[in-house]
């Protein structure tokens, strides 16, 4: 059995390697280690969507994303997709709680005073603060738990949202969104991109968010309403802190770029160094899974 991965370091990374297994790496679309037509098993790059259809023996796809949006309409039937959850956790809950307490704080206000050599104490108002405030997380995923793990020590309160309600976790179904979105002073995405979520952060839920709350977007650019989204931050009555957007790269000359309530990272939320280690870590787990014929975990279904 043929297997590629995206990284030399991933043959070290996987762990046991079964018997009869050949390891090779394919690092882009256009760098092939051999015949793609004969790989039964795919750890792919970010990037190399476009060698699906090339892949003629496939058989399986193990992603590095936790987000599966870009690949779930490629993969052909008898394919099994699988994401990285649980992979991105940490990081991602770690930006999330350093954004919010960034533009809660108004570090971005500092850092360009920094950068003009200004000592700006006085220059701004006191700030509101993460502590003691009331967070909802809209995407009750692994994600979304270790975010709310992380948030634990500032004493917040926590609402769940998710597809469906989950009344033993404690979880609200997205219909109840207009009545819990008054209350929040930070709402943060984490929900996959799917047609159910794609513009769900639109105009009528931006306007239910009371004035002065936070929006933290992890999830994907495309949950929000680009539109509505500046109309209310360039008014100054929400303020958001984005590490995806719509579109994404965001164009040089966007507005969002200039609002000083807006603070935008490029889609780095998961980029730490302990991200390949982990990932490839469960890329072996599913490889021998997989060598042994048993099930696979982390398997894609609807878009989640």
């Amino acid at each position: 059995m043929k297997v590629w991965i995206a990284h030399e370091s991933g043959r070290d990374l996987l762990g046991d390697i079964p018997d009869g297994v050949r390891v090779e790496v394919c690092p882009d679309a256009s760098t092939w280690p051999s015949d793609p037509a004969s790989v039964e098993f795919w750890v792919p790059p970010f990037s190399a969507i476009d060698l699906l259809p090339k892949l003629t023996a496939l058989r399986a796809v193990q992603l590095l994303s936790a987000g599966a949006d870009a690949w779930v309409d490629r993969v052909p039937p008898g394919v099994v997709l699988c994401d990285a959850r649980g992979v991105h956790d940490s990081p991602v809950a770690e930006w999330v709680v350093g954004a919010a307490v960034g533009v809660l704080r108004q570090f971005p206000h500092y850092a360009r005073a920094q950068a003009s050599g200004e000592w700006a104490a006085g220059a701004f108002p006191p700030t509101r603060e993460l502590t003691g405030a009331r967070v909802l997380i809209v995407g009750a995923s692994s994600i979304g738990y270790a975010i709310e793990r992380h948030l634990a020590p500032f004493g917040v309160t926590i609402t769940r949202v998710a597809r469906t309600a989950r009344p033993d976790e404690e979880v609200h179904a997205v219909s109840d969104l207009p009545e819990l979105l008054p209350h929040a002073d930070v709402v943060v995405l984490v929900v996959p991109l799917t047609d159910q979520t794609r513009g769900l952060v639109d105009a009528a839920f931006l306007a239910a968010m009371p004035d002065g709350a936070l929006l933290v977007n992890a999830a994907r650019g495309p949950v929000v309403d680009t539109g509505a989204l500046v109309a209310e931050t360039s008014s100054g009555r929400l303020r958001a802190a984005l590490d995806v957007t719509d579109p994404e790269p965001l164009p040089s000359d966007h507005p969002l770029w200039r609002l000083p309530n807006v603070f935008i990272t490029p889609h780095i939320g998961g980029a730490v160094t302990g991200l390949l280690p982990r990932a490839y870590r469960l890329a072996g787990d599913q490889l021998r899974r997989y060598a042994a014929g048993e099930e696979l975990i982390n398997r894609v279904a609807e878009g989640y």
